[in-house]
């Protein structure tokens, strides 16, 4: 099936059960990280940035939970940059990045402007233009990492993603869909990852970038401008990354993250929750040294006194203190004033973090980690060699994916709003209109008379 067919004719009921599943999982557990996200002062920041030099004219698209409204160029730049703030979303081991941080905000724009201009999207046509928008850009990801030598960020390749499911949207024809994959493949931010790994800042994985750069080329392409070809998606040399689609879905194999840090700190937080789990005397006052054994790229987040939430998501000793410390890490043990936080600040300064060449043999196609905790008292503990939980093969189940999301979303929304997203999102295949959900997302102080009446949300459903 070639690329624009796929774009044109694809419906998501034909897609597996469990890939339909897993995207509306995909789409409520990026909306749980924009919630949690949506205060700090990344998300401020861009905000006042899209508001300021990104006004709404002839497009108008609202932010997300603000709903104050600004060109769709702004809301993606905003929407990418806060869920990028806070890094508790899903990831993709062949392309070593992530696809709905910017999928999700910069066509949810997109809808929302097409929404304005009066036309109706049903439940059915969001959630293919999101399917169509993660599969290619995680298939656009993994040809990029099959043929660029440097590790980029995810921005590089994710605007890909969101040109195939903006196309969907706009009913682009052929010719100007392939001008608009060039144009979001040559403008795309091909950012150094490692730079921002060992110097955290907001700048993130460049979500933002690639949410503007996907639609930047949509609009680029409606104008004239010519950009084809697209070298990951029309070359010899990415041909294994495109063969199959339709067939096969990258989707399946993403992860998903329990908590919001990043990655490579997965697995010892993994580690580490079994070990409290299995031994109860384990707590911050009684730890007296913990060490991490861990692969050589998760040795280099190290963090044990970040000056500030990037370098507290970006770091490995923090978040596991504040786990240790709190017995849980959600947005506000690695956002604000839990960074200066006495409680955690003293376990982070009694970890160690040492490169086991063991687990650096086996990265990345494993990433793993193995934690021990020596106590005050004399008693020591060390875990197995472990896997983060979230991984395929260690799945979150429904609950702990509603646990989640409810956790990171209840940061800024009422326990109404939070379920009142969490059942617009199930109730999306059904619905002749996205109406519901937008409302949620777009309207703060509608999402709230709406969430204070779940009866009449269910019947309109």
């Amino acid at each position: 099936m070639s690329l624009y067919s796929f774009v044109r004719d694809f419906s998501f009921n034909q897609a597996p059960a469990h890939t339909r599943a897993l995207l509306q999982t995909c789409l409520l557990d990026i909306l749980g990280v924009a919630a949690g996200a949506r205060d700090n002062q990344t998300s401020q920041a861009l905000k006042h940035y899209a508001v300021s030099h990104y006004p709404a004219g002839a497009l108008a698209s609202r932010l997300l939970f603000d709903g104050r409204a600004v060109h769709p160029l702004g809301a993606a730049w905003a929407g990418g940059f806060s869920v990028d703030s806070l890094d508790a979303h899903e990831g993709h081991f062949t392309s070593k990045g992530h696809a709905g941080a910017t999928v999700v905000p910069a066509l949810l724009a997109l809808v929302d402007a097409c929404r304005e201009q009066g036309r109706a999207i049903s439940g059915e046509e969001l959630l293919s233009a999101l399917c169509i928008g993660y599969e290619t850009a995680l298939r656009a990801g993994a040809a990029l990492m099959a043929t660029a030598p440097e590790y980029h960020a995810s921005g590089a390749f994710s605007g890909l993603g969101v040109v195939c499911g903006g196309a969907r949207l706009l009913g682009l024809d052929e010719q100007t869909f392939r001008h608009a994959l060039g144009i979001a493949e040559y403008f795309g931010p091909r950012c150094p990852m490692m730079r921002l790994v060992d110097h955290p800042s907001m700048l993130r994985d460049a979500h933002g970038a690639g949410a503007h750069a996907g639609l930047n080329a949509l609009l680029l392409a409606q104008a004239g401008v010519t950009g084809a070809p697209a070298e990951t998606v029309e070359t010899t040399a990415v041909a294994a990354q495109w063969h199959d689609l339709g067939q096969r879905w990258e989707i399946d194999a993403q992860y998903f993250k329990p908590w919001p840090v990043c990655r490579w700190a997965q697995p010892a937080l993994t580690a580490m929750t079994a070990l409290l789990a299995e031994h109860p005397q384990i707590t911050g006052e009684a730890i007296e040294r913990i060490e991490v054994e861990t692969f050589h790229e998760s040795m280099r987040l190290q963090g044990h006194t970040p000056a500030n939430a990037d370098e507290a998501q970006y770091a490995l000793a923090f978040p596991l203190a504040a786990l240790v410390a709190r017995g849980q890490v959600g947005p506000l043990e690695v956002t604000g004033e839990a960074i200066h936080a006495a409680d955690i600040l003293a376990v982070s300064r009694r970890i160690e973090i040492v490169e086991a060449d063991d687990l650096s043999a086996r990265f990345p196609n494993e990433i793993l980690s193995r934690v021990s905790v020596s106590l005050k008292d004399g008693q020591g503990f060390t875990s197995p060699i472990t896997a983060a939980k979230g991984d395929p093969a260690t799945a979150m189940s429904a609950a702990e994916f509603s646990a989640k999301f409810h956790l990171l979303a209840s940061v800024s929304l009422s326990a109404s709003q939070c379920q009142a997203i969490e059942q617009a999102v199930a109730a999306l295949p059904a619905s002749s209109d996205c109406s519901v959900l937008f409302d949620l997302l777009f309207q703060p102080e509608a999402a709230q008379a709406l969430a204070a009446q779940p009866h009449a949300m269910e019947i309109a459903l």
